[in-house]
C-alpha cells in the first residue's frame, strides 16, 4: 500500500489526527504528506519571501518542538535577512529565523489557509496561518508571485529520533569563569560553543547560583504566577530552523489532557508537561545586570521553551519578574544527582 492509501486510510480511522502525528505514525514526514495533499510548491527564497509579508496584515505564526507549540497573532513588521538567518523584531511577530536547513515551503489551502516552512529532513521549521485580518487578495498575490513548479520533492523517510548526545570532557572552573564575565544574554551561545559544552551540561556545572535545577512542574507554576501577578514575561519556543518569541502578559490559562496552555486572544501556547524532564532556574550576568529565566529541558537536553521577564536590551531586569522567579525557586528546588 502506498504512502497516499496509508495516510487516507489512517484518516478515515482517526479524522481529527493532525498531520505531524499522522506522519508520525506512518513513518515519514510532515513536509512529505503536505505535498501529498496537493500544497502548492513555493520558490524556496527565504529573504524576499519574508520581505513579502508585512503586505498580508493580520496572521497567526506558529513554531513549535516535540513539545512546545507558540502561536502568535499580529502582523510581520520590521524584517532583515543576513546570510543564513533572517529577524523580524515587529511588536508582535517577533522571530529569530535559521535558514541554512530550510528546503521546502508550500502554500496549503483551505479553510485555513497557510504558508509552511520545512527543512531538509522534512521537519516544520515556521508556519503563517490566514486569519480574519489577513489582506486575502495580497494572499494571493504573494502565493501566485512564488509558486515554483519545478522543486525538488521532500523527503518522505522519517528522520532518526534525538537522542541525547554524548558529552565531551568540560573545564566546569573555566566555564563558570567565562559564565561570570558575559555580558549579554546572546553571548551565551557562544560561551557553549567555546567549550563545546552542552547547554544541560553547562547548567549542571555552573553552580547553583547560576543554574539552579527545579523540578518539571516549575513551568506551570511561572505561568500561574505571572498570570496572577501580572507580570509580563517573554516566553520562547523554538526548533534548529526558528525561534519564536511572545512579550507581554499571560492571562487565561488552562489544562487539558496531556497540555498546559496560554489561550489569550494574541497569543498562544501549548506546553506538553510530560515531555519537560528538567527545568532551571538560570541567572546571567549582562552590562544591564542579571537576567533571570526559567529554562525548561527535554529528556534529551534539547530546549522545549525558555521564560524571563519582559525587558528590551539596556533596560534592568524588573524586580517582580526577579520575585517571581525567586519564589518559584523556592518551590520547586531540587537536588541534581550526581
Amino acid at each position: 500500500m502506498n504512502l497516499s492509501a496509508r495516510h487516507a486510510e489512517l484518516m478515515y480511522q482517526e479524522p481529527r489526527l493532525r498531520i505531524r502525528d499522522a506522519a508520525q505514525r506512518l513513518g515519514t514526514t510532515e513536509a512529505a504528506l503536505v505535498a501529498l495533499q496537493g500544497g502548492t510548491t513555493l520558490r524556496p527564497d527565504w529573504p524576499a519571501l519574508f520581505a513579502a509579508l508585512p503586505a498580508l496584515g493580520g496572521i497567526m505564526a506558529l513554531t513549535r518542538n516535540e513539545h512546545a507549540v507558540h502561536e502568535r497573532h499580529g502582523r510581520f513588521e520590521e524584517v532583515s535577512a543576513g546570510p543564513g538567518h533572517i529577524l523580524v523584531t515587529g511588536p508582535d511577530i517577533d522571530l529569530r529565523l535559521f535558514t541554512r536547513r530550510w528546503a521546502h515551503a508550500f502554500a496549503v489551502a483551505g479553510e485555513r489557509p497557510s504558508l509552511q516552512i520545512f527543512d531538509v529532513d522534512g521537519e516544520a521549521a515556521h508556519k503563517i496561518f490566514a486569519t480574519e485580518h489577513t489582506d486575502r487578495a495580497a494572499w494571493a498575490a504573494l502565493v501566485e508571485r512564488f509558486t515554483c513548479l519545478a522543486a525538488a520533492a521532500p523527503p518522505q523517510a522519517a528522520p532518526a529520533p534525538a537522542t541525547a548526545k554524548a558529552e565531551a570532557e568540560v573545564d566546569g572552573r573555566a566555564l563558570r569563569s567565562d559564565w561570570l564575565a558575559l555580558r549579554d544574554t546572546h553571548d551565551f551561545f557562544g560561551l557553549l560553543n567555546r567549550h563545546k559544552a552542552s547547554r544541560r551540561q553547562a547548567f549542571r556545572l555552573a553552580g547553583e547560583d547560576l543554574a539552579l535545577p527545579l523540578a518539571p512542574e516549575a513551568a506551570r507554576t511561572t505561568l500561574q504566577l505571572a498570570a496572577a501577578r501580572e507580570v509580563p514575561i517573554m516566553v520562547f519556543v523554538g526548533n534548529r530552523n526558528a525561534i519564536q518569541i511572545h512579550t507581554g502578559p499571560v492571562r487565561r490559562l488552562a489544562a487539558t489532557p496531556g497540555w498546559f496552555n496560554v489561550l489569550d486572544p494574541a497569543f498562544n501556547l501549548h506546553l506538553r508537561e510530560a515531555g519537560v524532564a528538567e527545568a532551571w532556574r538560570v541567572v546571567k550576568p549582562t552590562e544591564d545586570g542579571a537576567v533571570t529565566s526559567i529554562e525548561l529541558l527535554d529528556a534529551a537536553g534539547e530546549t522545549v521553551a525558555m521564560l524571563f521577564g519582559a525587558r528590551k536590551p539596556g533596560q534592568a531586569e524588573r524586580e517582580d519578574w526577579r520575585r517571581l522567579a525567586s519564589d518559584v525557586a523556592q518551590t520547586h528546588a531540587r537536588e541534581e544527582a550526581a
